[in-house]
């Protein structure tokens, strides 16, 4: 609760500085989701007043007075995950070839949060003599299930899937994947991070953001793709959108 308030209390300072006009640059504290990693070239800040659809003004957390940075070309080629309001946290991507120009944007209040998806399950191996099922058991047995990908504030993460704490002892006729065990997410270079903390070694998987909305999620895995969807966008401090 202290935690909390203490973070709530450093927003609201730093909000009042995306209007202020401009002063000598000073440092101030970085607050909440991130650490940045070492090789990370994004930029993290909050939505200041007076951004658009074209432009945006970001008060970085590493100090100083607010940026304004072209939106437009991100925008275009629908680079901008999750629709900035004021007072979100983005982590921005600038292009190389043009300064002040937006590459992409990430909405850090509307990733976090818990996300649902769906799992299929697959048949066992049959014994050889055992009757073929009928169609309407197969299509039962095959419904999917709901597991839970949850992005915590301050960079804790869990995925957890419906037959966790049930004992598989093989007698199913069919099988769910595992959860993947995450412990751990932050933004890399303006892809998301998962990391698997497995027999003390970390084994991150890294995800491009394909699609970012209140109640959607499109991540690209190295091997293949996942859509996710949230029924609730109020967990962790994050407005309804």
């Amino acid at each position: 609760m202290k935690k909390a308030l203490l973070l709530a209390t450093a927003v609201m300072l730093l909000l009042a500085a995306c209007g202020k006009k401009a002063q000598p640059k000073e440092k101030t504290e970085s607050i909440g989701f991130n650490n940045t990693q070492p090789g990370d070239s994004a930029i993290y800040g909050l939505v200041c007043d007076g951004s658009t659809d074209s432009v945006l003004v970001l008060l970085p957390f590493e100090g100083g007075d607010p940026d304004t940075f072209n939106i437009i070309r991100a925008f275009v080629e629908r680079r901008i995950y999750g629709r900035p309001h004021i007072g979100d946290k983005l982590a921005v991507i600038l292009n190389t070839d043009s300064i002040g120009d937006v590459q992409m944007t990430i909405n850090v209040n509307m990733l976090r949060g818990e996300w649902k998806y769906l799992v299929s399950p697959t048949l066992r191996h049959h014994r050889e003599g055992t009757p073929a099922l009928p169609d309407s058991i197969r299509r039962r047995l095959l419904s999917p299930r709901e597991y839970t990908l949850r992005l915590k504030t301050g960079g804790e993460a869990y995925n957890i899937g419906s037959m966790s704490g049930r004992n598989d002892d093989g007698m199913s006729p069919i099988q769910f994947p595992k959860a993947r065990r995450y412990t751990s997410w932050h933004l890399f270079n303006g892809r998301l991070v998962l990391v698997n903390d497995s027999s003390s070694q970390q084994h991150p998987d890294t995800a491009t953001i394909l699609m970012l909305r209140r109640d959607s999620l499109l991540l690209s895995f190295p091997d293949h793709q996942q859509l996710y969807y949230s029924k609730k966008r109020e967990t962790e401090g994050d407005r309804g959108r």
